[in-house]
């Protein structure tokens, strides 16, 4: 299906004027979407493949991949029914990470996520009452998943 005409951003298949079988390229079309449209993921980046992975599961593909997952460094990896479908991300793509709740977003160049943060240490009486507010910032920015609080 490589020859047939994509869509610009996604590079989603389009269908070809008297092309047969178009339901195939249509599937494909859907799958991917199914895969794009609130993206989530399972864990990741990782270079190797889940042993048993479950349709509709996608997980980020590190740096450097092994097995079916050799070509595919840096994509969004989801396993289908027809086995594995890889997605390049595009800038300002956003993701959930099941793993740790964190969102991920891909600023061009390689996702960032949500940065440990750790509960303030230290300071005197005075500090005390800073130190509570900062605590209940990060439990609320970490229930959002904005942060993991370390």
């Amino acid at each position: 299906m490589t020859d047939l005409p994509t869509t610009a951003r996604f590079r989603l298949p389009l269908l070809a004027a008297a092309q047969a079988q178009k339901e195939i390229t249509h599937n494909e079309a859907l799958t991917l979407l199914d895969a794009l449209v609130q993206p989530v993921i399972e864990a990741g980046p990782q270079d190797d493949p889940p042993s048993a992975p479950t349709a509709g599961h996608g997980w980020l593909v590190g740096g450097a991949p092994t097995g079916d997952w050799t070509e595919a460094a840096g994509m969004i990896a989801v396993y289908t029914a027809g086995g594995w479908r890889f997605v390049e991300p595009r800038a300002g793509m956003r993701l959930l990470r099941l793993s740790d709740g964190g969102w991920l977003r891909f600023d061009g160049s390689g996702w960032r996520g949500p940065e440990a943060v750790a509960s303030p240490l230290g300071g005197a009486i005075v500090d005390s009452e800073a130190r509570a507010a900062i605590d209940a910032l990060i439990l609320h920015l970490s229930a959002h998943g904005l942060l993991i609080a370390g």
